[in-house]
């Protein structure tokens, strides 16, 4: 089979495709030939040694697909071979074939896509386990989404909505808040024109934001935190723009809010019959036509460097897709 592989760190022009054997379904392990895998911005770190999980080299990235079950594992219970599913593989996805483990495998909705399912389970899990379990947000609070116009940021700007909460776009194009406002964002704010803070509190009238959802870090995070209204909840997702920010801890007495960790990766592992509660709710609301994944670009399989390049440059209005088999 045919496997996109990481033999040294570095860009995604460092990456190659070669043949390779094919894995094995042993134990919980399910077998499936993958007919879409999504990227995320982790795909990008993992490949630099910049992520928390460094496999063995070589390796092929990749932390989620969709396919088709062709072969289980002696202990597997829940799949059969034809099966359409979709999966978390931390790594691995872009490849012809890829082994899961059982638990981490979900069947795919009716009705739902190989693009979609693909791109479904990382963005709509983060973000949904961060509003609900991290922030607890309730119906007519207002949350400020950073970053809206990618997968995460359109996720939840899809989730915020869907809670009833009151949703701010921030981006950095009008192009990028237009697709945020498609989304169903209430108001935007375009952080290249203005300083965040002070449009955040003109928007609220200077009661400022009780969510603030955050996977990009810099110097947005500090402004951000000084938008904050009391016992406000600032998430912190991810670090996109490069720079893990310092925030100053008096911020946190004077507004007498928090400021919460989002590792949807290690909450999947350790409170596993919630996090799969989580993807019932959330395949609820897809059936209800509330969220639906957002495949802004589907590259064929030999063009992963431009699609990791569309991530990295941080052009994407959405999910990037890459389309392994028909």
């Amino acid at each position: 089979m045919k496997a996109i592989l990481c033999k040294e760190y570095g860009p995604a022009e460092s990456l190659v495709i070669e043949e390779i054997k094919s894995p094995e379904a042993k134990g919980s392990g399910v077998k499936v030939k993958v007919k879409a895998a999504g990227l995320n911005f982790p795909d990008t770190l993992i490949i630099e040694g910049k992520y928390q999980l460094k496999p063995s080299m070589p390796f092929s990235p990749g932390g989620e697909m969709a396919g088709e079950v062709i072969a289980v594992g002696e202990k597997v219970t829940r799949y059969k071979v034809g099966d359409r599913v979709m999966g978390l593989t931390g790594y691995g996805a872009f490849a012809e074939e890829v082994v899961v483990a059982e638990s981490n495998v979900l069947p795919v909705p009716e009705g739902m896509s190989d693009e979609e399912a693909a791109a479904f389970t990382m963005v709509y899990g983060t973000s949904y386990h961060a509003l609900r379990q991290r922030a607890n947000i309730q119906p007519g609070e207002t949350l400020l989404v950073l970053g809206a116009s990618g997968g995460v940021g359109l996720a939840t700007v899809e989730l915020g909505k869907a809670m009833g909460a009151h949703v701010i776009a921030a981006a950095s194009s009008a192009d990028k808040l237009k697709v945020a406002q498609e989304a169903g964002a209430d108001e935007v704010i375009n952080y290249t024109e203005e300083p965040l803070k002070e449009a955040v509190k003109k928007l609220t009238r200077n009661r400022g934001v009780d969510v603030v959802y955050d996977p990009v870090g810099g110097e947005f995070t500090e402004q951000a935190v000084r938008a904050m209204a009391w016992n406000g909840r600032h998430l912190i997702v991810g670090f996109a723009a490069g720079d893990i920010p310092k925030i100053p801890a008096n911020l946190t007495l004077l507004k007498g809010c928090s400021v919460v960790g989002v590792f949807w990766g290690a909450f999947t592992q350790k409170e596993p019959e919630t996090s799969l509660q989580n993807m019932k709710d959330l395949f609820g609301l897809y059936a209800q036509g509330k969220i639906k994944p957002r495949v802004s670009e589907v590259f064929p399989f030999e063009e992963y460097e431009a699609a990791l390049n569309a991530l990295t440059e941080r052009r994407a209005r959405g999910k990037i897709v890459l389309r392994v088999a028909d």
